[in-house]
């Protein structure tokens, strides 16, 4: 069994102590038994497998679905390494690697003892990525690259008994991808719990997250729309067809909509394991425990593998002009907006997109400045560059009910100011930030949204699974884009694709840092942080490890309790 049994010595058990999750399994124990428990401030987007883009719940989600890859549950570096999990192995690639292969292993079953098949996981792929009238949560990168992925209509309206032809099931245990174009991260891919298996007689769409088929160790015994969710023991689960899970736990609960806060006080009184968010303590908690030699022994503090970035609209005026943009990568005080964010717990500044801890990252600054303090005079000679000497007016973006991306988007609007940039901040609920404002390219354009506020993980963690859907100009969409900067440049676009189709692992890392070069010096987006969580493990959890796979929260696959 990965994780618990393995002799690496980076799964080493140790004595709790600050930041030993980050290198090490805390609290290690192979006792069965107890009740894990979990709270989240906020309610998942969908606790479905396949309608999802919640970080958390792909971390969550692999309690109940069991998908083709998944990363190994262990400390440190180890644990951003992908191994098979419903598939025997990794996948099998043509040389071109637009074609991969994959093996279900013998046995495995869902909770009601029927046998999970091939075609139980081409039919989660097909409802999860085909049907946003249906299921409209999750990414679409099957969609992206399955040939035939931008015709097909999906499951719901798609009646025709073979569905997709591009991925073929040529028995119950075989199934088979044929890409459009070369995807050497395939395997990455197939750790989305969009694989995980859905039996097609028992999809109700929308209402499936309801009554989900758990192919994992734990079922719904459970589950209230809002309220949260009870799992028990799925008895048809074999440990002998998963080397993955230990599955300590009798039972799992989790609640929604806990005030942040009281989900720290419960935390630090041992009342729950976990707070399922992932996203550590809140700024009026952190100073109780930082400040106490006893409550930081239990604290880890990694990076999310997340950074935060100010993105530069380069249709609105006048940031379609580069020098305006490069005016503003020196204009900001980086050092203050670290401070607003709550300091060095909270993260690190950034120069670069790409974080420390996804393969691919090379350290460099273009734009490097005196103690990340700015610098005016580089700022105004950028602006005189630009047309612009006496400065210029435009609107910046940031989510109302995100209070440190206000206070960042704050220290932004003073630093600019210095230089004669005067900014008028423009607030939206984060649920609608996306979809109905800075995601919508005709709204930013109408409304002149020329810096708006942005924080971004990796899809998966490489270099391309964090930059493709943010600076790749096919990833640009009416509504609901993540390419906020509209950046639509030749090179970067093809760089992206002459490194995923690379297959050398070694020269496809490096591929990663000349885009990230390449978008630096593009000067669309302004990196500003490198996001950290301070995670706090209460005395009753057991083998409590971080994982750098799932933006940097506990690996919850391995959590086990005392209580």
């Amino acid at each position: 069994m990965y994780g618990l049994n393995g002799s690496n010595d980076d799964n080493k058990s140790d004595d709790a102590g600050i930041d030993a999750g980050l290198t090490s399994i805390v609290n290690k124990s192979a006792e069965v038994g107890g009740t894990v428990t979990f709270e989240h401030s906020k309610v998942p987007d969908s606790l479905d497998p396949g309608n999802t883009y919640n970080a958390w719940v792909q971390n969550f989600s692999r309690l109940y679905g069991r998908t083709l890859t998944t990363f190994k549950p262990a400390a440190g570096k180890e644990g951003l390494e992908v191994v098979p999990d419903l598939a025997e192995s990794l996948g099998k690639a043509s040389a071109d690697a637009k074609t991969w292969t994959y093996k279900l292993r013998k046995g495995v079953k869902f909770d009601d003892g029927s046998p999970v098949t091939s075609q139980d996981v081409k039919y989660a792929i097909e409802r999860s990525n085909f049907a946003p009238e249906v299921l409209s949560q999750g990414p679409t990168y099957f969609k992206a690259y399955l040939v035939g992925g931008e015709k097909y209509q999906g499951p719901y309206k798609d009646k025709s008994p073979g569905g997709l032809e591009s991925i073929g099931t040529p028995d119950d245990r075989t199934i088979v991808f044929e890409l459009n174009k070369p995807l050497a991260d395939f395997d990455y891919l197939a750790t989305s719990s969009q694989t995980a298996p859905v039996p097609q007689a028992k999809d109700t769409g929308a209402e499936y997250v309801k009554q989900i088929s758990s192919s994992g160790p734990y079922k719904f015994q459970s589950y209230g729309e809002g309220r949260g969710a009870t799992l028990v023991r799925n008895p048809h689960w074999d440990q002998d067809t998963d080397p993955i899970r230990p599955a300590l736990a009798d039972r799992i609960t989790i609640t929604f909509k806990v005030d942040p806060t009281t989900v720290d006080q419960h935390l630090m009184s041992d009342n729950i394991t976990v707070d399922a968010a992932g996203t550590g303590l809140q700024a009026t908690t952190r100073p109780k425990v930082v400040t106490k030699e006893s409550e930081r022994t239990k604290t880890d503090n990694p990076y999310a593998g997340a950074t935060s970035y100010l993105a530069l609209s380069t249709k609105v005026e006048p940031f379609d002009n580069a020098d305006c943009r490069k005016a503003v990568h020196y204009a900001i005080d980086k050092a203050s907006v670290q401070t607003a964010l709550g300091g060095d717990t909270k993260g690190d500044v950034a120069s670069t997109l790409l974080p420390p801890t996804v393969n691919g990252y090379q350290k460099f600054d273009l734009y490097r400045t005196e103690g990340n303090k700015g610098d005016i005079a580089k700022a105004k000679d950028a602006l005189t560059r630009c047309g612009k000497p006496n400065g210029f007016k435009t609107n910046l973006t940031a989510r109302s009910d995100r209070p440190d991306e206000v206070q960042m988007a704050a220290a932004i609007q003073a630093s600019l100011k210095k230089v004669g940039i005067q900014t008028e901040i423009k607030q939206y609920p984060s649920v609608e930030y996306f979809s109905d404002f800075a995601g919508v390219p005709s709204y930013v354009k109408k409304h002149d949204l020329g810096m708006m506020m942005m924080a971004w993980g990796a899809e998966w963690p490489t270099g391309f699974g964090f930059l493709d859907q943010i600076v790749n100009g096919s990833a640009i969409r009416p509504s609901s884009s993540s390419n906020l900067m509209e950046l639509d440049d030749p090179k970067i676009n093809k760089a992206l694709s002459d490194g995923i189709a690379q297959t050398d692992a070694t020269a496809r890392a490096k591929a990663w840092g000349e885009v990230d070069k390449l978008v630096l010096e593009n000067a669309s987006a302004v990196p500003l942080i490198y996001r950290r969580n301070l995670l706090y493990r209460p005395d009753s959890a057991t083998n409590v490890t971080v994982t750098q796979a799932y933006s940097g929260m506990y690996d919850y696959l391995l959590i086990g309790s005392t209580s």
